[in-house]
Order: structure tokens, then sequence, then C-alpha cells
């Protein structure tokens, strides 16, 4: 009976060793070496090299002179009331939920008195509440405003958009989709 004993502490301590130490320092190390940049969270850094955000996680921009990201249920994790941790997730509002469609209307409400055309990914968030992309078409659709507001020459803006957008996964997985806080770095950088 002992002997069983002494072979299950061992299996498990080997297996602890294993799983618990050896494997996640060899995963890390791994993804240091080959994949630094998304290893360390696909941080993006203004021209001063400070760190402006993630290239995974949506921010919110509200003014004129910015693309504006898609709506979103947790609002990008972002205030005094934000998890440290950061959270996601949808609103989880039915679609016949009054307070779903009072969300979606006030939305489609402030992108048509800015002359923006409405488009799904302006007016519905992700299941995540943290998507950083928009359509190119939602780009599209904000793209006179952002002109008018930042006297941008359309073929700049145009060449902009399209320098940040990003295709499909492997050319056939997923939609092409704008990174918006790249989108606006760009556009304080030009």
């Amino acid at each position: 009976m002992i002997r069983n004993f002494v072979i299950s502490l061992r299996s498990t301590a080997l297996l602890w060793i294993l799983t618990a130490l050896i494997y996640p320092a060899i995963v890390l190390v791994i993804g240091q070496l080959v994949f630094p940049y998304q290893a360390n969270g696909s941080l993006i850094t203004d021209s001063q090299g400070q760190v402006v955000g993630s290239a995974l996680i949506g921010q919110t921009f509200t003014e004129e002179g910015y693309f504006w990201s898609r709506p979103s249920a947790i609002n990008y994790s972002e205030g005094a009331d934000a998890s440290p941790t950061g959270i996601s997730g949808a609103s989880n509002l039915a679609p016949s939920n009054p307070d779903l469609l009072s969300r979606i209307e006030a939305e489609a409400q402030r992108l048509e008195d800015n002359a923006v055309q409405p488009t799904a990914d302006l007016l519905y968030s992700s299941g995540s509440g943290l998507d950083p992309h928009i359509s190119p078409a939602a780009a599209q659709a904000q793209f006179d405003r952002v002109a008018k507001a930042r006297s941008i020459p359309p073929q700049e803006l145009q060449s902009l958009i399209t320098k940040h957008t990003e295709g499909r996964f492997l050319g056939i997985f997923g939609e092409p989709g704008v990174n918006v806080l790249t989108l606006n770095l760009a556009l304080d950088n030009r």
C-alpha cells in the first residue's frame, strides 16, 4: 500500500512539474522568441514611445477628427468603474428588449446627427465588447466627417484607411476590418 502511495505521489509530482512549470516555461520562451509582439499584448505606442493601447482591444473615440469605434456594452472597460483586470462581454439583451432598442436608436440618431450613415457595426456591439475593428464600410461612412474635421485631402485619408485595413485571415477566414486605434494614430502622426 505504501508502495502504491509513493508511486502515485511521484506521478503527481512529475506531472505537476511537467505541466505547471516546464510546459509553461517552454511556451513562454517560444512566445518571446518567435512572437514577441503578440506575446506581450500587441501593444501600440505613440510617437513619444508611450503605450496607448493594444491592437487587440478597442477604445472609445468621440472627437470629430477621429474614426469612431463600434459601440461597446462594457465601454471597452474604460473609466473609474472598470474592472482593474478588464472585462468583456455582450449586453445579453434580447432583440425584444426595449433597452437594446433604445440604445440602438440613440446610437443611430448620434450617427445621423454627425452626418454618418449608420452601418451594422456602428450600431451593434460585438460579442466580446472589445472589438478593435470596424468594417471598411463603417470607415467609409465616417470618411467625410473625419476629412472635414481634419482638413485632410480625400486621397490621403483613403490611403490611410486602405493601409490600416486588415484582410481575411489566410485569405478566407473572417471579414476585412479597419483597426480604429492604428488608423487614428496614423491620423495624428501625419
